[in-house]
C-alpha cells in the first residue's frame, strides 16, 4: 500500500463491476433523500435536500421549482454532486453512503417524461402532474465514491466512473485510518 497524508492508504485492491454496481444499487436504495450541492455565482457553495429517484444506469432524478437557488446554479453551470446516506446510522458502527460527481439539466420533452415515471414508480402516492411550477431534473454522473463498511471494508471508499451504458469503472480504493 502507498501511504499518503492524514491516514489515508491507497490501495491496490481492485473491485469488478458487478460488485461495483451492486453496490451502488444498495447504496441508493438505501435512502429517498438526497443532497444536492450546487455552485453559484462567485463559486458561492449551496446544498438543497430533495427526494430522488435513480435509474439502472445511475441517473438520478428529482423535482424542484426552476426559480430555487440550486435550480438556477444547475441552469447555469450544470455542476452538481450528491450524496446519499441512511441518516439513521449509529457512530461507531458500520457506515455506508455514496457520492456521485458530475452534471444535471432541467429535464425537458421525452426526457421529463422518463424522469416523472422514474419518480412516480419510486413514491407510489406521487400523482403525476401534481407539483404544479415544479421540473423534474436528470443528473449524470462521471464518478461515484462508494463507501459500504459492511460490504468493501473498515474505512474503505472506492471511486468509480461511469462508463457507458452506465457500467461502472474501478478507478481507486482508499483507506481511511484513525491516527492512532
Amino acid at each position: 500500500m502507498i501511504t499518503e497524508a492524514m491516514g489515508i492508504e491507497r490501495s491496490k485492491r481492485r473491485f469488478a463491476a458487478a460488485r461495483l454496481e451492486r453496490t451502488a444499487r444498495g447504496l441508493l436504495e438505501a435512502s429517498t433523500l438526497c443532497g444536492i450541492a450546487t455552485v453559484g455565482t462567485g463559486n458561492r457553495a449551496h446544498i438543497n435536500t430533495a427526494y430522488f429517484a435513480w435509474s439502472p444506469d445511475f441517473e438520478l432524478v428529482w423535482s424542484s421549482d426552476p426559480g430555487a437557488r440550486h435550480s438556477r446554479n444547475i441552469a447555469a453551470s450544470g455542476t452538481v454532486a450528491i450524496a446519499v446516506f441512511d441518516s439513521g446510522q449509529t457512530w461507531g458502527k458500520p457506515d455506508r453512503g455514496i457520492q456521485l460527481f458530475g452534471s444535471a439539466r432541467q429535464a425537458n420533452g421525452p426526457v421529463a417524461s422518463e424522469a416523472e415515471t422514474l419518480y412516480a414508480k419510486r413514491f407510489s402516492a406521487y400523482e403525476p402532474g401534481s407539483l404544479g411550477a415544479y421540473r423534474f431534473y436528470r443528473f449524470r454522473p462521471r464518478t461515484l465514491k462508494l463507501f459500504d463498511e459492511r460490504d468493501l471494508g473498515p474505512g474503505t471508499f472506492v471511486t468509480a466512473r461511469r462508463a457507458a451504458g452506465g457500467r461502472l469503472v474501478w478507478e481507486r480504493t482508499e483507506i481511511y485510518r484513525s491516527a492512532a
